[in-house]
């Protein structure tokens, strides 16, 4: 099995606190209401909220993909860091076995953070992965992250 790894970060003008709650510990209930165009709900199907909990994403219509499975690797709510695995999706990169998705959130002077994102796909035997395709999903997570800028900046006490 082969590994591709792709490293990211990207500031968000919301401190690390604020972002950690938002996007590790109530996920469920604050990202469908930040970006109800993309995302329909966010549960736990399986689990308490802590490491190896399974949660069900469900998007909307028209996008392809329609749902994903994440089970919760760690939160290490002290240092800002989190990281999940994608074990199910209806949208499957062929060649995928797995793939793991760690973040920290690292403070900034000006009071934001800096999101460092580590994505780790692992390659099944044989098959071979077009690395843009793994950086355009980066991109999509940038965003998802601007959106709770966005968010919050519009709604300072939220």
């Amino acid at each position: 099995m082969g590994l591709i790894t792709f490293e990211n970060e990207f500031s968000v003008a919301v401190p690390p606190a604020k972002l950690f709650k938002v996007y590790c510990l109530e996920t469920d209930t604050l990202i469908p209401k930040i970006l109800p165009q993309a995302i329909i709900s966010s549960e736990i199907i399986e689990g308490n909220g802590g490491p190896g909990t399974i949660r069900k994403v469900t998007f909307v219509e028209g996008k392809g993909l329609t749902y994903v499975k994440q089970k919760i690797e760690t939160i290490d709510e002290e240092n800002f860091a989190y990281s999940f695995s994608l074990i199910e999706s209806n949208v499957w990169m062929e060649g995928v076995e797995k793939v793991i998705f760690e973040h920290k959130f690292v403070p900034t002077p000006e009071g934001g953070s800096i999101c460092k994102r580590t994505s780790k796909y692992y390659i099944k035997d044989g098959a071979e992965i077009k690395e843009d395709q793994i950086k355009k999903d980066g991109k999509k997570t940038e965003g998802l992250f601007k959106a709770v800028e966005a968010y919050f900046l519009a709604n300072p006490d939220a």
